[in-house]
């Protein structure tokens, strides 16, 4: 598949901006798996790192790789965060969360000194929107929420599983799944997100990536962030 490869080619050119000592944010998903993999033979190889997983999933990969874990309680300053994107734009703003991890995706990210983006180019994108917008909502809330992020011209769905049960995060909340179509001003977008009640984090990522490599066939293409003007 030219998408494997690509998140392949993406999540290798990655490991050029990890150094030996270094505090790894490990991202999930489908590319960010590829990252884990490849840190997982340069540990065996090694390179000497402690890596704070994202996802009880990302956790349970790095374990079987013999990665060493740490936590946010021990570690608040990361080096370099590895991570997917479900969406990126030319401003390097993201949407992420399709694997259900943006809350613990945001908070690493969030202490991170230098977030990497890896993503194949289906994920480039000139406007974000086409991806559905992940936000994470406390249970008791969860109908309420729809209802306002509809008003605010989403189509709204709550993600289920693949049992066809409401889908679950790591911290025990549930995600809507919100439509917008093209979000012309993603930044206003997120501010009205955030001041919903009952909203605990949303996938819309603005100003926190420094690098996106997008893959495209063999090559992986560079995008740094814009300079502020």
């Amino acid at each position: 598949m030219a998408n494997d490869r690509e998140k392949e080619v993406a999540a290798r050119a990655s490991l050029q901006f990890v150094r030996d000592g270094d505090i790894v944010g490990l991202g999930t998903g489908s590319t960010a798996v590829y990252a884990v993999r490849f840190l997982g033979e340069k540990v065996k190889a090694g390179l000497r790192i402690r890596g704070i997983p994202t996802s009880v999933h990302t956790q349970e990969l790095a374990s079987s790789l013999g990665i060493p874990l740490t936590t946010l309680d021990e570690v608040q300053d990361i080096d370099v965060t590895i991570d997917g994107a479900d969406e990126c734009d030319p401003q390097l703003r993201l949407i992420k969360g399709g694997g259900g991890a943006l809350l613990r995706e945001k908070i690493v990210a969030s202490a991170t000194r230098k977030f990497v983006i890896i993503a194949d180019s289906s994920k480039q994108v000139p406007v974000l929107g086409r991806f559905p917008v992940p936000v994470e909502v406390i249970k008791f809330a969860e109908a309420l929420v729809a209802k306002k992020i509809a008003a605010m011209g989403a189509e709204v769905t709550v993600r289920l599983d693949s049992t066809g049960h409401k889908f679950i995060t790591d911290e025990g909340n549930h995600i809507l799944d919100c439509h917008f179509g093209q979000i012309p001003d993603p930044p206003a977008l997120a501010r009205k997100l955030e001041t919903t009640p009952g909203v605990v984090e949303h996938g819309l990522f603005i100003g926190m990536a420094s690098i996106a490599l997008i893959g495209k066939g063999d090559q992986v293409i560079e995008i740094p962030r814009p300079e502020k003007r």
